[in-house]
């Protein structure tokens, strides 16, 4: 997407490679919205440990972050023994597995680049194919999101008012979006429609990183606090819930996804709303047999019982106010204690929404019923 900086509109991925240096590029998430920035990490502990702090983050950006970190392991391996090399790749593999386990992308993108990097016969050709089969990953999630765009863009319709959770936009994939890419697309053909952003607790990702995003696309919409949802839901100002997912059981049709997401979709079927994810192939598992079995990440209690922002000047608030967002020197960002200073906190990331609660699920190749998931499972991807 096209990110405008003190006046200056260049286009991003969020995820990229240098093959000069051997690092991996990624937008600091963390600091946006008040800042846009460009990190590189130069090896692939500090890759896995950008996707452990969320440095970036959404399941389609950090599986192609993992298969650029894997590349990025392959390519810094020296010399020609084969056995040693195998040994280093599984280090490099589970070391990225392990940054963030509930979702399964970045493991379905490192195992899809180690199968292409078998087909080598020297460590020279895998190291190769590694970084070849992990931008094509990158491209093919471009791809992807391009045609959940397609597919999605019809369910839209002028004067409609959405509402989506967390950030399962650009900045969370590749480019484009997964819940975003309906919403760009039908702005394309010149929908006029508004959208609202869950705030997001604890980490507020669809109100620093949804609303940046649309802002920037100068897409209609408001930030929300999480519980607002049910009122406006109540009072017939929400028509559709469009949101992404971290894993999507192929089997059951169940979807793990930000914490607060199964909160929506019971909300949207007491009121008659319908309820759709966005997901790439990548985010299907076609193993896991039920929605209990996935494990669900726990985070530091510090992200409940505070928040992160940043401490600027009025003069710095009127200027990214204009333009969305600055690099600026003189904003500082600060951790704030908001709760009682003796008490503790839990912190589960994400949640499972039942197959029941959804509409239906926004793919490449089509919207499918969860449950129609699994009888379609060919021409969803999936192989023996």
């Amino acid at each position: 997407m096209n990110v405008t900086v003190r006046g200056r509109t260049q286009h991003y991925r969020t995820v990229a490679f240098d093959r000069a240096r051997n690092a991996v590029l990624l937008i600091e998430q963390r600091l946006l919205p008040h800042e846009f920035k460009i990190v590189a990490t130069k090896n692939f502990h500090e890759t896995a440990g950008a996707i452990h702090d969320m440095i970036v983050r959404g399941a389609p950006a950090i599986a192609a972050t993992a298969a650029y970190g894997l590349a990025q392991g392959a390519l810094a391996f020296r010399g020609r023994d084969q056995r040693k090399f195998s040994w280093h790749i599984e280090i490099v593999y589970q070391t990225l597995k392990a940054a963030r386990p509930t979702a399964v992308d970045p493991v379905n993108a490192m195992n899809g680049v180690r199968a292409v990097m078998r087909t080598g016969k020297t460590v020279a050709e895998q190291q190769s194919l590694a970084l070849a089969a992990a931008e094509e990953f990158a491209s093919e999630d471009v791809r992807h999101c391009e045609e959940i765009g397609r597919h999605g863009a019809r369910l839209i319709r002028s004067g409609m008012k959405i509402l989506t959770h967390c950030n399962a936009g650009w900045l969370a994939c590749v480019d484009i979006g997964t819940a975003t890419g309906p919403m760009y697309a039908a702005q394309a053909q010149g929908k006029k429609f508004h959208i609202f952003c869950d705030e997001t607790r604890p980490r507020s990702q669809g109100a620093t990183l949804t609303a940046w995003e649309l802002a920037q696309q100068k897409v209609s919409h408001q930030v929300i606090a999480d519980n607002a949802a049910g009122h406006l839901m109540q009072r017939g100002e929400i028509d559709l819930v469009i949101v992404g997912s971290d894993r999507t059981l192929g089997r059951t049709g169940e979807v793990a996804n930000k914490i607060g997401t199964y909160t929506k979709a019971v909300l949207a079927k007491r009121h008659g709303i319908p309820f759709y994810v966005a997901i790439p192939l990548s985010t299907i598992d076609w193993n896991l047999k039920r929605g209990f079995d996935i494990p669900i990440e726990e985070r530091h209690e510090s992200e409940v019982l505070g928040a992160w922002g940043v401490e600027s000047s009025p003069k710095s608030n009127s200027a990214i106010a204009r333009a969305g967002v600055q690099s600026t020197k003189s904003a500082k960002r600060i951790y704030v204690r908001v709760a009682n200073p003796a008490s503790g906190a839990r912190n589960p990331g994400f949640d499972v929404t039942p197959p029941e609660l959804i509409t239906g699920i926004i793919t490449p190749v089509g919207i499918f019923k969860p449950k129609e998931l699994w009888p379609q499972r060919r021409k969803l991807g999936f192989t023996i």
